[in-house]
Parts: C-alpha cells; sequence; structure tokens
C-alpha cells in the first residue's frame, strides 16, 4: 500500500510555527503537531506548493486558497499536509491546518 488518503485535522505544537513563512505572509509550517493522539516532527520539508481559486462571488479574480507541504516525519512516515487560508465554517475556525495523505512506506533517508 502507497499512500493513503486521510484528510484529518492537525493539531500543530504551540511555538513550533516556522517564523520565516510567517514573516513572508504565508503559514509558518509547524515543525511538531498531533494527529490521532501522536505526535509528529517535521524531519524535512520535501516539496511545498500553493493552490488558488476564482473568487466565490463571480469576479474573474483568483484568491489563494491553500498551501501545500510534502513532508519526511522523524516517526518515519512521509506526509502532505495542507493549511487552509479561510476555515470552512465558524465552528470550524481554528481548524486550519489538515493532514491529507500519509505515506509509511517512504520514511526519510
Amino acid at each position: 500500500m502507497a499512500e493513503e488518503f486521510v484528510s484529518e485535522a492537525i493539531t500543530p505544537v504551540t511555538g513550533t510555527f516556522d517564523p520565516g513563512g510567517m514573516a513572508r505572509g504565508e503559514p509558518g509550517l509547524p515543525q511538531r503537531f498531533v494527529w490521532r493522539g501522536q505526535e509528529y516532527t517535521v524531519a524535512a520539508v520535501l516539496a511545498v506548493w500553493k493552490e488558488d481559486g476564482s473568487c466565490r462571488h463571480g469576479s474573474g479574480e483568483k484568491y489563494l486558497r491553500k498551501h501545500w507541504f510534502k513532508i519526511a516525519t522523524a516517526q518515519g512516515p512521509q506526509m502532505t499536509l495542507y493549511f487552509e487560508r479561510q476555515a470552512r465554517s465558524k465552528q470550524q475556525n481554528k481548524m486550519r491546518w489538515w493532514l491529507y495523505t500519509i505515506d509509511r512506506e517512504k520514511p526519510l533517508g
């Protein structure tokens, strides 16, 4: 089995956000986060990309929707994370970081 689709929220560990990304006006990738009760540490950032989309009100403008990060973790698996610039709902306002996929067969190294 290769990459598994997950699509679940992760909880960043407070104080571990990358200040470089934040200085550029981008989300600071958390260096540690919790998923399903286990803490993971980012060992390497393998790829970074952005996703944009059309305005939802009918104008022709484009808006940045998501920031994507392909990472290797110190615990082994590679993961694809993303940050949503706009919360899905008021109830999910704090849920901006998501684990999209996990690949347990591609450890760092």
